[in-house]
């Protein structure tokens, strides 16, 4: 059975508006389902530390950093009309981060095989020069630079000197990050968009829902072309048309990119009963998913695998697809709890534009 390791604080919930989609009763709920089905005992523990500035500006603006950070000094506030800030923000965002990137370093030690970094706020639409779509800093893109060395000539991370060794002998020449979010990954996608080391994967609902972007012509630029594969899905796309992507555009993508590393964006709005989303996902379409990462990361990345969390909003979901998801990483690939059932509307026809999909990027 794979190492597993998990990374979470409390000052996680300190980031919070009562009434907002991305409150800490999110975290909550999750917490609390893996504390009822006992997954602390099964899960290794990592310890780690909030991200230094030093770091946060690896990824991220200085002038925007210190914005977020003056914000939350101030008491709060608001970047844009949906993402928030309280007192206690800039420290949640910057322990966020600081947890991807112990993951990262902890899977490519050796000192786990994948972990799964239970943070917020969110990341993924977080540019390095600004945060939106409640997302503060990219927590996502610190485990990729992360692994890649990116942040070596930040300050000295509290790691061990036998421990960076490791993960230096070790560092991958190539990360794949798989956001399977319902919004798109906007943010990722900037910060990676010239980078060859880097393929990035997004699958998510498109038209009338944020961001707006994620078409399927966004490919990339300068050496990064071709690296950025957008999968724009219809409403009311399920467990069928993410099955036919994952097999059709995930896996050929991971087997001709060969990365070393697989980075998941997990975001759990997908799911049919999700209020700031109109798909068809269930629970066991999330756990089809995740048993296929789990064996690209096997067949390719010696089963190294770092797992984030990002969005889902429905709270039972959104609980419900991190216990699963963690028992997949695991290796138990049997046990999967789904209390709320299959989608009550039928799946949009999705065939067609996926094989043109896979046609466009040279996936047949």
């Amino acid at each position: 059975m794979p190492s597993v390791a998990y990374l979470y604080d409390p000052l996680f919930l300190e980031h919070d508006r009562p009434g907002h989609p991305e409150h800490a009763g999110r975290l909550r709920a999750v917490m609390r389902l893996l504390r009822e089905r006992n997954m602390s005992d099964a899960l290794r523990p990592l310890s780690f530390a909030a991200a230094t500035f030093a770091q946060l500006t690896a990824v991220h603006a200085p002038a925007y950093v210190a914005r977020v950070q003056a914000l939350s000094q101030r008491g709060g506030g608001a970047l844009n009309p949906d993402t928030y800030l309280s007192a206690a923000s800039f420290d949640a965002a910057a322990l966020a981060a600081g947890a991807c990137i112990a993951a990262a370093q902890a899977v490519m030690s050796g000192a786990a095989c994948r972990a799964f970094a239970l943070v917020r706020p969110p990341g993924h639409h977080a540019f390095a020069d600004h945060g939106e779509g409640f997302c503060l800093f990219n927590n996502a893109a610190f485990a990729a630079k992360s692994a890649l060395g990116d942040l070596d000539a930040a300050e000295d991370y509290a790691w061990s000197p036998a421990a960076l060794r490791s993960q230096r002998d070790a560092r991958p020449e190539r990360v794949m990050i798989v956001d399977f979010d319902v919004h798109h990954g906007n943010g990722t996608q900037a910060i990676f968009y010239d980078d060859p080391r880097v393929l990035f994967l997004s699958i998510h609902e498109y038209g009338f829902i944020y961001p707006g972007s994620g078409a399927s012509d966004e490919q990339g630029r300068g050496q990064g072309r071709g690296l950025t594969i957008n999968v724009p899905l219809p409403p009311q796309t399920g467990d069928f048309g993410y099955a036919l992507v994952f097999d059709q555009i995930v896996a050929p993508a991971a087997l001709r990119f060969r990365p070393d590393l697989i980075v998941v964006s997990a975001g759990f709005d997908a799911h049919w009963r999700d209020p700031l989303a109109h798909m068809c996902v269930s629970l066991a379409g999330f756990a089809r998913m995740m048993r296929v990462l789990c064996e690209l990361s096997e067949a390719l990345c010696g089963g190294r695998m770092v797992v984030v969390l990002e969005g889902g909003y429905d709270l039972e979901a959104l609980s419900f697809g991190v216990l699963n998801t963690l028992r997949i990483m695991q290796g138990n690939l049997s046990e999967v709890e789904d209390p709320i059932g299959p989608s009550p509307v039928d799946e949009a026809p999705v065939e067609e534009l996926i094989a043109a999909f896979a046609h466009m990027h040279g996936l047949e």
